[in-house]
């Protein structure tokens, strides 16, 4: 098993056994209530969470987050998500396919789309490789790989500042993903792993060409605990506890984003874990809300596990849509049914 081979069983493990969610920083959305509807009007079964993303159509507002690949536990885990995915039509996105440009005989562990091939596919790389000899080509192959709608460009600096030997030269690379963004026939999406995207730091990355922004904020798994507990010294053990709840809320990225670009293809994840923070991140502003934990929970035990996850996500969401009188995400997202708390 090669380096990043194993750093991505570890990481399955780690977040699976271990506490390695953010402790001090929430995802935000706990300041936002929405006001009850006592009287609907409208019928619950006529209610639509249908919405549209990037061209493709989604039976509902949800993304199954990126999460891993190129293990045989990660391959059952990817096959089982894009089952489901296909069956809701919900969006995927998979694991940075680092691994299988390093090493292509695990390629076939992302190979998903034979499983869903009509979903929101979303291949995956780290930004910082484009310093590390990445090109357009390997992001065309992990593209290519996938059949993939989207390339998602992921960013991650205090990561790979935990990590041991991580790869932290992030010099330049606004204007490598401009010139990537350029060339790729596929809409590019940056994305942060759980420490936030800020407004000031979205508006470079459109301006540089990105189609769409996962904001990925704080609240959820911290990525400097994984780092943590895979630390080989103290210093870089003690660098993830020191630095375990950096980051943005998920919720103040979302409304700060949302002032200066009103019409990005938004996705909100960063710590949601059930429906009712879902629709509270839609109503905020997000086009869609991306899971991960929840589902890699529930697909290392089965695929009807991630059906059940998925029937009680739709069933949560369809609840607050009723209970505040909206029959449909965009008259959610116009109306004034959320509040903010204080």
């Amino acid at each position: 098993m090669t380096e990043t081979q194993t750093r991505k069983a570890d990481h399955i493990r780690i977040c699976l056994n271990e506490d390695v969610q953010f402790n001090q920083i929430t995802n935000g959305l706990e300041r936002y209530r929405f006001t009850h509807c006592c009287l609907p009007e409208i019928d619950r079964h006529e209610i639509d969470l249908s919405t549209e993303f990037l061209g493709k159509t989604l039976g509902a507002p949800l993304l199954i987050s990126s999460m891993t690949g190129g293990t045989q536990q990660a391959q059952t885990i990817n096959f089982r998500l894009a089952e489901i995915a296909q069956t809701y039509q919900l969006a995927m996105g998979v694991g940075s396919q680092r691994v299988a440009v390093e090493n292509p005989q695990v390629a076939d562990t992302f190979a998903v789309r034979s499983l869903a091939p009509d979903i929101l596919l979303l291949a995956n790389l780290g930004a910082v490789q484009l310093n590390y000899s990445y090109g357009l080509d390997e992001c065309l192959r992990v593209v290519e790989l996938l059949a993939a709608d989207a390339l998602i460009l992921h960013l991650n600096p205090l990561q790979e500042c935990i990590q041991t030997n991580g790869d932290t030269n992030f010099r330049g690379l606004l204007d490598k993903i401009h010139k990537l963004c350029c060339k790729l026939p596929v809409p590019v999406i940056a994305k942060e792993v759980g420490n936030g995207i800020s407004a000031a730091m979205t508006q470079k990355l459109l301006d540089a060409g990105v189609s769409a922004i996962d904001v990925a904020g704080a609240g959820g798994t911290s990525w400097a605990k994984v780092e943590s507990e895979r630390a080989l010294n103290l210093k870089q053990r003690r660098l993830g506890q020191t630095f375990a709840d950096w980051g943005l809320p998920t919720a103040d990225c979302i409304t700060s984003i949302r002032d200066i670009a009103p019409y990005v293809p938004l996705i909100a994840s960063g710590g949601l874990r059930n429906g009712l923070e879902v629709a509270k991140a839609i109503a905020l502003g997000a086009d869609l809300a991306g899971l991960a934990f929840p589902f890699l929970q529930a697909a290392s035990e089965s695929t009807e596990a991630v059906d059940e996850l998925v029937e009680l996500l739709i069933a949560e969401i369809t609840t607050v849509l009723f209970c505040t009188g909206n029959a449909n995400l965009s008259q959610l997202r116009q109306s004034d049914a959320l509040k903010k708390l204080g």
